[in-house]
């Protein structure tokens, strides 16, 4: 597949062909998948000290004939502090009491990442770099013309906001308006626990080998470099079908990236035959 390089300008300056994971078939449940695994890795597990309410003199004696027994004494039998000499205080650690334990706390050992095998994420990878360029399926989420679109190298040194957006207006105008007039206020808890209150409808993507920090207030716009670009980039909400903006470079760097991995788990199946046979 041959797609057209544009400069600053916006004007043709050549043709280059495509790596050949852009024309990968468009698996939507395995990208599903991939990105549900990587957002499980960005919670933060959550839980109470493990021994709270349980650091305390309290114990149980209910057996009838046992010292300092509460049997028959015309009180519940219910784990007590013990003060010494048979002498009895507070419940405590049971849930209902006052200081006592929570019946069942969040664990901060539950297993809340969700694991995926390597050759399903990079298929994941591929499927949705390829999502990116069917032009059909990006059309169902953005207003654009050509999908990706790939930039000279220049693009890369910008470092105003208002020259990023002048390049990106020649070809996303429609869809930078959509994603600013789409603008939602979080609701709720979120809105005190985020820093960020105003949320934006997602528009293109951009991946550059440099950062891009003059992309980073532009509503609906996300920069990110090739070495940390996951399936969640470029299908949010486990949509695939993201608008993609890349440079030469980063386009180059990104084949090598992806061909380097398959390398590695070529390696790994060879050494796994050699040991079987």
């Amino acid at each position: 597949m041959k797609v057209n390089v544009y400069d600053l300008e916006g004007k043709v300056v050549e043709q280059i062909e495509l790596p050949s994971f852009f024309e990968e078939e468009v698996r939507e449940e395995i990208i599903r998948r991939a990105v549900l695994s990587e957002e499980s890795k960005l919670l933060q597990p959550k839980g109470s000290y493990r021994w709270a309410g349980m650091e305390t003199s309290a114990h149980y004696r209910g057996r009838k004939d046992s010292f300092g027994s509460l049997k028959n004494r015309g009180q519940a039998m219910l784990p007590r502090e013990f003060f010494g000499k048979g002498i009895w205080g507070r419940v405590r650690r049971i849930p209902s009491a006052v200081g006592g334990r929570r019946a069942h706390p969040p664990k901060p050992w539950k297993k809340i990442v969700e694991l995926i095998n390597k050759k399903e994420w990079l298929k994941a990878l591929k499927s949705a770099l390829s999502s990116s360029a069917l032009l059909d399926l990006v059309k169902k989420k953005h207003k654009v013309e050509t999908s990706p679109i790939v930039v000279v190298d220049e693009f890369e040194d910008l470092k105003k906001t208002k020259e990023v957006l002048a390049f990106l207006n020649k070809f996303l105008a429609e869809d930078l308006e959509r994603a600013k007039q789409g603008k939602k206020r979080k609701t709720g808890v979120r809105r005190k626990r985020k820093s960020k209150v105003v949320i934006y409808p997602k528009s293109a993507l951009i991946i550059t080998t440099k950062e891009l920090k003059a992309a980073k207030n532009i509503p609906g716009i996300d920069a990110v470099l090739v070495r940390e670009l996951e399936v969640r980039h470029l299908a949010p909400g486990t949509n695939p079908g993201r608008a993609l903006i890349i440079t030469k470079k980063a386009l180059k760097e990104l084949e090598n990236r992806i061909e380097e991995l398959s390398k590695k788990r070529k390696s790994k199946l060879e050494k796994i035959k050699e040991v079987k046979a």
